[in-house]
């Protein structure tokens, strides 16, 4: 099941690249080229405030077109940027532009990483972990690849919740309508979106309620300490955004290896 899930996600991905490569340009020429890099240098400068930037080696696993790995990279930082869809790696590697040859690019599995154990000082994710079909393996791995005091932050929300949440499909459809009566572009709506609906029915954590399933389950692992902050989007995101993901708020999960 496993196998052919994430086939079929992957298909769907490498076809989607160029769209989604849109959106992360969009952020890229907005506000949350700011805000996003001043919420994560406050967040490493914290895990190591003897380290310099150049010092400090991340992983960005899911990295999609490119948009943390980019920002990272501009703030100094040594950067992996990671994906399963060789077209996100070649969107992520042109959106970078000058900044392309101080990251590394790499494509492979989030769920089964080739790297040796505590190769990174940070691991980080956004917007990945819904879309995973063994969320339980990825979090082994990403935890493994963390070096003792290595900080891990993923960044997720209830995704796709609305598909078996009628409160939460109710909101979602309001979400819907105020973005049309503000103007809004709709980030929600567009070519072969139903096919997405369908595969995310598919994945376990659809139906999980999130932080929650997170913070129980690297609380179990036992690796580290786990920490929650929950609508990270108020910090980070855009107008648009807000208006976009009222019903879905971004939370972040942190881990700091033991």
């Amino acid at each position: 099941m496993n196998a052919d899930l994430t086939k079929e996600n992957k298909a769907y991905w490498l076809q989607r690249a160029a769209g989604y490569s849109e959106v992360n340009k969009e952020e890229l020429s907005g506000a949350q080229r700011n805000t996003w890099t001043s919420f994560l240098t406050k967040e490493i400068t914290a895990a190591f405030p003897d380290k310099a930037p150049a010092d400090i080696n991340i992983i960005d696993i899911g990295a999609g077109p490119g948009f943390l790995s980019i920002i990272l990279a501009e703030a100094g930082y040594k950067v992996t940027a990671y994906d399963f869809a060789e077209t996100m790696i070649e969107e992520a590697r042109a959106n970078a532009g000058g900044f392309a040859n101080q990251i590394h690019f790499v494509q492979g599995d989030a769920m089964n990483l080739d790297f040796e154990d505590g190769s990174f000082d940070v691991v980080i994710s956004r917007n990945l972990t819904w879309n995973l079909p063994d969320p339980a393996k990825a979090y082994q791995h990403w935890t493994r690849v963390l070096r003792s005091g290595g900080l891990m932050m993923v960044f997720d929300a209830n995704w796709y919740r609305y598909l078996i949440d009628e409160d939460k499909r109710a909101a979602y459809v309001e979400d819907r309508q105020n973005v049309a009566e503000e103007g809004y572009g709709d980030y929600n709506i567009g070519e072969n979106f139903d096919k997405m609906e369908v595969i995310a029915g598919k994945m376990p954590l659809t139906a999980k309620l999130r932080p929650q399933w997170d913070l129980e389950y690297l609380t179990e692992l036992n690796v580290g300490q786990v920490f929650v902050q929950e609508d990270v989007g108020q910090l980070v995101y855009s107008k648009k955004e807000l208006v976009n993901y009222k019903s879905t708020p971004l939370f972040m999960v942190k881990l700091v290896r033991k």
